[in-house]
């Protein structure tokens, strides 16, 4: 062992590897920080430079990139109210609140030291139980992928506004927008209304951009148009960790949570970092002690999303390392690139190149602790950029808005897609109606929509099959339990206004 760790070592510290990690962080700070361009699309843009690396330097850049451009996507929420990554879309709202409430500081400052710790122990995690938790990852059938994405669509519940009302309907339209395209089971065209760009469905990243990105811009120049005072950009002097301290002292509970959440989430195919972040928040906003502030600019919950998002990017690389099952889309481009150099991810590359698994965990522990001095001049260059008057950072947001939606397309149909859900987007904030709940409902939709048909075949239409298996009615009652404490919490309400109106 003490040869192969050696050996690891040596590949690991040559400084052509430290430089390539280097560089590739600052390229995923850049790639995140921008809204629309996101960690898989940063691991994507190096991989035509692999071809020409190493196997040791290749898999430094794509770790180091994708794991900086998590965290980056947190710069623009934060500053703009902009998610860079959809990674950080959950959370959004608190940092920007914050910020807005002068505790800029504090709130990147936690994001970047907690996004730290989260991947640390992401990372040991997979050290040190990778083929189990790859293991338990396989036994999942669409049964418990039905119920773990009717459990996310859930947190709609919880992470929304005091109106559960009008959450519901916000998630009801991402679940409509997730119907659009080719039926999973037939095959048939859907709500297309014969446009050819829709066949693949509402793209996920120019709708992210519309709700979010371009509805802001609308509301700056309406405050610009009607000589409103403009709104006042974030501002922090000052250390950037100034107050961090105090809120892991006060948050440990819920780091471990969020971290261990993050890298179990992680570590099922096809669920990834978005995912752990949203039902991490909700977890969180559902034992606090607190949940009333979530949304208004607390730090709690954005210290159990910013822990999974981060842990999550080490758990997916687990059924990726032992069973060359990709666990997001950053580890389906790892495993070409793996392929591609000649080495067939799977159990028996703990066999055959364990000095490259253990070469793997070194950067991941490398690049993880690299964030920190990198995020730091980030955030400063970041914050620096915002000292620019409204009436030319709209535009130039506007222009960042329309090169991330074209980018995710290829096509006009991208820009298309964001203005007509900017519009939408600024409408229904007008009116008191969340915007986070139709992104989690576009994001899940689909797996929730495909993996309930494919169940509803298997079993013959049995309902019951869906309690069948030990896992999947664990996940089933806990999910029926959220529904019915939210009904009953629901009716209670009504009962309890009842003799308010009559008073009035």
């Amino acid at each position: 062992m003490a040869d192969i760790l050696w050996q690891a070592a040596l590949l690991v510290f040559d400084p052509r590897v430290l430089i390539t990690a280097l560089l590739a962080g600052a390229f995923g700070m850049f790639v995140g920080a921008m809204p629309g361009l996101t960690a898989t699309m940063a691991v994507a843009l190096l991989v035509p430079m692999t071809f020409f690396m190493d196997p040791i330097p290749a898999l430094a850049a794509i770790v180091a990139a994708s794991g900086m451009a998590i965290f980056a996507g947190d710069i623009p929420g934060a500053l703009l109210r902009i998610p860079g990554t959809p990674a950080s879309a959950a959370y959004v709202e608190d940092s920007y609140r914050l910020a807005m409430k002068g505790q800029i500081n504090m709130a990147l400052g936690t994001n970047l030291l907690v996004s730290c710790i989260g991947g640390l122990v992401g990372v040991f995690v997979l050290i040190a139980a990778a083929p189990w938790l790859a293991e338990f990852a396989l036994r999942f059938t669409s049964y418990e992928y039905f119920w773990l994405a009717a459990l996310g669509l859930s947190c709609a519940i919880f992470i929304a506004s005091a109106d559960p009302l009008k959450a519901g309907v916000a998630l009801l339209i991402g679940l409509a927008m997730a119907t659009v395209g080719l039926d999973p089971t037939t095959g048939v065209p859907r709500f297309t209304f014969g446009q050819v760009n829709l066949l693949a469905g509402v793209e996920f990243i120019p709708a992210m951009i519309g709700l979010f990105a371009l509805a802001e811009v609308m509301r700056g120049v309406i405050r610009l148009n009607h000589k409103a005072p403009p709104v006042t950009m974030p501002q922090g002097e000052g250390a950037l960790f100034k107050g961090v301290g105090g809120v892991i002292r006060r948050h440990p509970k819920n780091i471990v949570r969020g971290s261990l959440m993050g890298t179990l989430i992680g570590a099922l195919p096809g669920a990834g970092a978005d995912i752990a972040a949203w039902m991490a928040y909700a977890v969180s906003k559902r034992f606090s002690k607190t949940p009333a502030k979530y949304g208004t600019g607390h730090v709690e919950g954005l210290v159990d999303a910013s822990a999974a998002n981060n842990a999550a990017v080490g758990g997916a690389w687990i059924p990726a390392l032992v069973f060359g099952i990709p666990g997001d889309s950053v580890t389906a481009i790892v495993i070409g690139v793996l392929y591609m150099k000649g080495m067939n991810p799977g159990p028996t590359v703990f066999l055959q190149n364990p000095q490259l698994i253990y070469a793997v965990f070194m950067i991941f522990i490398l690049t993880t602790l690299m964030m920190v001095p990198l995020g730091w001049v980030a955030v400063k260059v970041a914050r620096q950029a915002l000292r620019v008057p409204s009436r030319v950072l709209l535009p130039i947001v506007l222009a960042f808005c329309i090169v991330g939606a074209f980018a995710m397309t290829n096509s006009v149909f991208g820009i298309v897609i964001m203005l007509a859900l900017g519009l939408l987007g600024w409408l229904l904030e007008e009116n008191g109606f969340p915007v986070a709940p139709i992104i989690l409902g576009l994001v899940l939709g689909g797996m929730f929509e495909r993996m309930f048909m494919t169940s509803m075949i298997k079993s013959g239409g049995d309902l019951g099959a869906f309690f069948d298996r030990p896992i999947a009615a664990m996940l089933g009652v806990c999910v029926l339990l959220i529904w019915g404490a939210a009904i009953l919490g629901a009716l209670r309400r009504m009962v309890r206004g009842r003799p308010a109106r009559h008073a009035d």
